[in-house]
């Protein structure tokens, strides 16, 4: 799943590419992906009609993320939310710089040769290019609220925590939202209510880092462990987000690049790899079904 870093990168590529576009067609061929959030949806003619009304016409104004999710604000007041899941792609293609396109979320071989695919299931086309959702197994969603109210009535952000880059988000408050939860430290991380953005990648980086291991109740860890995992958590997204995020294989930066994160990978995806510390092998196993990396000896 694309973590924040990418997610961040994503808005940026997209807010340079498609800002004061106006939409004059949509297409969607997937009604399912903009009829809600759940796994279990059902796919609705109805909202399909009303997304393709709503949004035809409009201009985009601005691009906002919130952990993992992008908000597209457009002309009078309506808007877009969408959420790349563990799937989801946006790629945009300008009619006038042939040369350069923004590809960023989950990544598809095929994107970078062929627009549209078999995998390309909502068609913006713009005023100066063509921005398609493309999702392999089709988890995201990209939802149409005709005003900001309808947007804010469904509270979708309600039970978030801080982004990892608010001043809120302290040591002390990480502590302290930690000392009454009982399950996994790497568990609690990814779920998002404490501090958002972390996936499978940064929290096995940032415990790695803090030297905790993912094992852990949360509520045993103490407050120097907490100052040292605040310290991970902040250092690690920040770094990502500037060079660009984990997902080499198909994000592009503005100048064609890659994001590179990846090569300043410690732990993740490195199971059976001596640990760059301590030269113990780094181990593998399941936290709540996602594979964790870690080291038996530097993380306590």
């Amino acid at each position: 799943m694309p973590e924040l870093p990418e997610v961040e990168n994503l808005r940026r590529g997209l807010e340079w590419a498609i800002l004061g576009a106006r939409v004059k067609r949509v297409s969607v061929k997937r009604p399912k992906l903009v009829s809600g959030k759940g796994n279990l949806r059902i796919a609705s003619e109805k909202k399909r009609r009303a997304f393709i009304r709503g949004v035809t016409g409009e201009k985009f104004l601005a691009i906002e993320r919130r952990a993992k999710n992008l908000v597209f604000k457009l002309s009078r007041g309506k808007i877009i939310l969408a959420h790349l899941k563990m799937s989801g792609q946006f790629a945009y293609k300008s009619k006038i710089y042939n040369l350069k396109s923004v590809i960023g979320g989950h990544p598809i071989e095929i994107s970078e040769t062929k627009l549209p695919n078999k995998h390309t299931h909502i068609i913006f086309e713009l005023s100066k290019g063509t921005l398609y959702y493309n999702d392999t197994r089709m988890f995201g969603y990209v939802l149409y609220y005709p005003s900001l109210r309808s947007f804010e009535a469904e509270n979708h952000f309600g039970l978030l925590g801080l982004e990892p880059f608010d001043v809120k988000f302290t040591a002390a408050y990480l502590f302290d939202t930690l000392e009454n939860k009982r399950s996994k430290i790497k568990a609690v991380l990814m779920e998002q209510k404490i501090v958002t953005g972390l996936g499978n990648i940064y929290a096995d980086e940032a415990l790695f880092t803090a030297g905790v291991r993912p094992t852990r109740s949360s509520s045993s860890i103490t407050p120097t462990e907490a100052k040292k995992l605040h310290s991970a958590i902040v250092s690690i997204m920040k770094r990502a987000t500037r060079v660009g995020g984990s997902s080499v294989a198909t994000y592009r930066l503005l100048d064609l690049s890659r994001g590179n994160y990846a090569r300043e990978h410690q732990v993740y995806g490195k199971a059976g790899i001596p640990c760059p510390r301590c030269g113990t092998l780094l181990k593998r196993i399941l936290v709540q079904s996602r594979g964790t990396v870690f080291c038996p000896r530097c993380q306590k």
